[in-house]
């Protein structure tokens, strides 16, 4: 009597792109292997698939893979018996999904084996077996994070320099940030003229002008040019989190320029949100009275093309008697406000 045929489908991933383009890759060497394993079952009925399941370049972290997607739709049309892996992290690398998987490879009454590890989930201690091996590995890998968490935590609290986008102004070498004479001079020019010029779109248009640019000879975007003026790297310090450390670099920027700098856009910031150079709504409309109680309310008065904001009590308005202060002008109390509340 004939063995029932058990149609079997391979299934290989490599989490880079690196050495895909050699003749003979890591996908190549996985399939090699996991055909080599269904020809030793074919006594069972075991027929490998003509169809391939290959992703190069994805993460096993995510089921978001173009060739797992196709293996999947493939199983739930009942057109795959087996998946046969060289490993069990080619399938994935996360318990949570790895259940999700299984679930429906049972639906449909699909088995998995993992060449290497001599799993296979048609047997109940196959199944436990495999969620031990991928809790292990969950757990590694979440212990592996807090490791590199904890040294970037303990180097930066000795002022050590973590990489990343190196700041103008600096050079690295050796992994240390080294000062570039000529681009922080740059920079301390920056300070200074954002002091003379008292704004940041000023500045910009200043820099534009001037035909000052990035290192990368680009202009200065405004974003840019904030997140630089309130860098803490500048005056020698390393920023982990909300703590600030004393840097092993040296700084640029004097620290009493630097804190006029942070005063000046602290300002500039509560000016904007309380309406000063926007004609956004009133922020106190309705919450603020007068010392007799009556209500004072939003209202505007223009002169020489200019907008200018009060709060006026509206005993004012209709002629009764108002209070020590029947007008006030909106940027002050609203600016007194924020900075109160804050």
């Amino acid at each position: 009597m004939m063995k029932k045929r058990i149609k079997c489908a391979i299934y290989t991933r490599k989490s880079t792109e690196e050495g895909l383009e050699q003749d003979f890759n890591s996908l190549d060497a996985q399939r090699e292997a996991c055909e080599a394993y269904i020809k030793s079952q074919m006594h069972e009925g075991w027929i490998l698939l003509d169809k391939q399941y290959n992703d190069g370049g994805y993460s096993g972290g995510t089921m978001e893979r173009p060739a797992f997607k196709e293996l999947l739709k493939d199983i739930e049309n009942d057109e795959v018996d087996i998946v046969v892996v060289y490993k069990v992290d080619r399938l994935t690398r996360s318990l949570m999904d790895f259940s999700k998987i299984i679930d429906v490879f049972d639906r449909h009454e699909t088995s998995f084996v993992s060449i290497t590890q001599q799993f296979n989930t048609t047997t109940s201690m196959g199944r436990l077996t495999l969620n031990i091996l991928l809790s292990f590995a969950q757990f590694e890998r979440e212990v592996t994070g807090e490791r590199i968490r904890d040294k970037i935590s303990a180097s930066k609290k000795k002022g050590i320099w973590m990489g990343g986008k190196v700041p103008l102004g600096y050079l690295k070498e050796d992994k240390k940030l080294i000062i570039h004479k000529k681009d922080s001079l740059k920079v301390q020019m920056l300070f200074e003229k954002y002091l003379e010029l008292k704004s940041v779109p000023k500045l910009m248009q200043y820099l534009k002008e001037n035909e000052i640019k990035t290192k990368t000879d680009k202009y200065f975007s405004k974003g840019q040019l904030y997140h630089l003026l309130a860098n803490k790297i500048y005056i020698g310090k390393i920023n982990h989190k909300d703590k600030v450390y004393d840097g092993e670099h040296e700084a640029i920027i004097a620290n009493e320029i630097f804190e006029r700098v942070q005063k000046l856009l602290y300002e500039n910031k509560v000016d904007k949100t309380c309406g000063v150079k926007s004609s956004s709504n009133s922020l106190l409309a309705g919450l603020i009275y007068d010392d007799l109680d009556n209500k004072m309310t939003p209202s505007h008065s223009n002169n020489h093309g200019r907008r200018y904001r009060y709060y006026v009590s509206t005993a004012l308005k209709n002629y009764k008697e108002t209070g020590s202060v029947s007008k006030i002008p909106a940027g002050e109390i609203e600016k007194f406000v924020v900075e109160t509340t804050k």
